[in-house]
């Protein structure tokens, strides 16, 4: 039998332009996009700050997360793309304040921009929890 699917939606404004979901669950497996640092207004938080950025694509993934009846400790994996890698050591620190002791597997990659200039840090998340 088929994994039924749920389809989590956060309400960003990018979402039905580009046609996806802030987070997928299909049976125990959740897969959330890519979490930027945007406000529920959909303004930028913390432009300028890297580690505060991190922060809030945190808790946007935790919310996505919540929805989908998982929470950061059912994290797998993150990738973690930067506009800047000089600035790995801040967004490490939001990454590991929340994920310490998960330790899940991770990527930080530098990109050369982001869909906002005003965005340094995006993070994905895969988690896996117990049906």
């Amino acid at each position: 039998m088929a994994s039924k699917r749920s389809n989590i939606r956060s309400g960003a404004r990018w979402e039905p332009l580009v046609g996806y979901s802030r987070a997928v669950r299909m049976g125990a497996f959740i897969a959330v996009s890519g979490s930027a640092a945007v406000a529920s207004d959909g303004s930028i938080v913390a432009p300028g700050d890297a580690y505060a950025q991190a922060r809030r694509c945190i808790e946007v993934i935790a919310t996505a997360l919540a929805e989908a009846g998982a929470s950061l400790a059912d994290v797998v994996r993150t990738r973690i793309y930067v506009t800047d890698i000089d600035s790995w050591q801040q967004i490490a620190r939001a990454h590991q304040e929340a994920f310490g002791d998960v330790c899940p597997a991770t990527s930080m990659v530098e990109i050369s921009r982001l869909i906002d200039p005003a965005m340094l840090v995006e993070i994905e998340a895969d988690a896996i929890v117990a049906d």
